[in-house]
């Protein structure tokens, strides 16, 4: 690496480098994979296990509460199909394992409102089973 990239990078990692990009359009992007693979996949599907209720239920209740600047999007596969169902916000960057309404309402409220974590749905790097199992 040279010298010039070097220190671009350098000054991206020091928060420096951000000051030419545009305001984002969201201040926070959740993606709740609906992905659907055939039926007895070996690895499931987050579609099979009722993601498009719970990303449907996420939706309205973030419109209800008026959560301004959060965008609920649905996603093809994000490569978690034995977690899920799944679902990553960013620009954190934290995956979520949810199984319920009261699973998806709890992230709501927990982490889009208040800004903390909900630490027992939270998916680490290298799980390869949900936390709850």
């Amino acid at each position: 690496m040279d010298d010039t990239v070097k220190k671009e990078v350098l000054n991206r990692d020091a928060g420096t480098g951000a000051r030419n990009d545009p305001d984002p359009y969201f201040r926070c992007h959740v993606f709740c994979c609906m992905n659907e693979r055939p039926p007895g996949h070996e690895r499931g599907c987050c579609k099979e296990k009722g993601s498009v209720r719970l990303r449907n239920y996420l939706k309205a209740r973030a419109k209800e509460l008026g959560l301004e600047g959060v965008r609920i999007n649905q996603s093809g596969c994000l490569d978690r199909c034995e977690l899920g169902p799944v679902m990553v916000i960013y620009p954190e960057g934290v995956w979520y394992h949810y199984r319920s309404i009261e699973d998806a309402e709890e992230i709501l409220q927990t982490h889009l409102l208040q800004g903390g974590r909900v630490a027992r749905l939270m998916l680490k790097p290298g799980d390869e089973t949900p936390p709850d199992e």
